[in-house]
């Protein structure tokens, strides 16, 4: 069996395939990658089907060595990464022979990067998922210093010898991380319960990305939505909520959210935008705007049929 050795794994890299699905009636929270863009075209890169399970990468600053010959890609952040010290582009195919080491830096745009090999990771299935969502101690954990890990089945490099044929991602389908992003809002049942203020306020000002955000949720600053609210009984949290928690202060709800909760919702994030705040580093500006329900619908179900995805 091919393996690849984690060398350093950086503040954090995870095993993640595209989520535990059907779960959130035992409490169990999705998991699956972040930037679900970066994820599927780095599956896409090595024609592997987009539930092969890769690692994702926060902060970069991590290295892995491979053990056999093995056809990866890497998209996602800009972590000026290299092979023995040879510089490697993300967004692309790539050949890492036996003994080679792949290093990633701190990246220069972005947050996140996506590591997929040819086949996938061999990782041990949950509930149908290999998804690591460490507040539920489920997967696999964070990868440390030493783990191997299993490529199954091996990749057979029968004609490549030197070479390979590289795939690369058109420049029109790789993201320009930015310092200002925009993200586009559908308005939830309970939108009618703040006030007129309220949504102004929201759709009005410019917030900023927190120090506090991870992959449970990215906590905003910025003039606050201060008028009072009812209290509600906890109830389901659909994958990008926008709560206004007490101190008005706007929490998007990711990947690893909890399954319930009573804060009042004000929106919830199209689906299509997510990839973008999935990249935003802290003091990333964002502003908020009412979304075109059809068109965002469109531009999701687009999306979801280039890549054959299985929801």
């Amino acid at each position: 069996m091919q393996q690849l050795e984690v060398v350093a794994p950086g503040p954090m890299s995870l095993i993640q395939d595209l989520g535990r699905f059907g779960g959130s009636r035992h409490g169990l929270s999705q998991g699956g990658p972040v930037d679900l863009h970066a994820y599927c075209w780095a599956n896409y890169l090595l024609n592997n089907a987009m539930t092969c399970s890769q690692i994702e990468i926060t902060l970069g600053q991590a290295s892995f060595k491979a053990h056999d010959d093995l056809l990866c890609s890497l998209t996602g952040a800009d972590t000026k990464a290299n092979i023995d010290g040879n510089p490697l582009a993300p967004w692309q195919s790539f050949l890492l022979k036996k003994n080679q080491t792949l290093t990633l830096g701190y990246p220069t745009k972005g947050l996140r990067s996506y590591l997929a090999i040819k086949n996938g990771i061999n990782a041990p299935q949950i509930l149908n998922s290999t998804a690591t969502v460490l507040r539920d101690d489920i997967g696999t954990k964070a990868l440390k210093s030493g783990d191997q890990l299993n490529i199954s089945p091996p990749f057979i490099p029968h004609s490549l010898n030197n070479n390979h044929i590289q795939h690369i991602i058109p420049s029109q389908f790789r993201p320009q991380y930015c310092d200002t992003i925009t993200l586009n809002v559908l308005g939830a049942y309970q939108e009618d319960l703040f006030s007129a203020a309220d949504k102004h306020t929201f759709y009005h000002s410019t917030y900023t990305v927190s120090p506090y955000c991870d992959r449970m949720g990215c906590r905003l600053t910025g003039p606050a939505i201060v008028s009072q609210k009812p209290h509600f009984i906890s109830e389901p949290i659909a994958y990008g909520a926008i709560q206004i928690p007490p101190n008005g202060q706007p929490i998007i709800l990711l990947n690893d959210r909890q399954t319930l909760g009573g804060y009042l919702k004000i929106g919830c994030v199209a689906k299509i935008d997510l990839p973008k705040l999935a990249q935003a580093k802290p003091d990333t500006h964002i502003h908020f705007t009412r979304a075109n329900r059809l068109e965002a619908q469109q531009k999701w179900l687009a999306f979801i049929q280039f890549f054959n995805l299985p929801f």
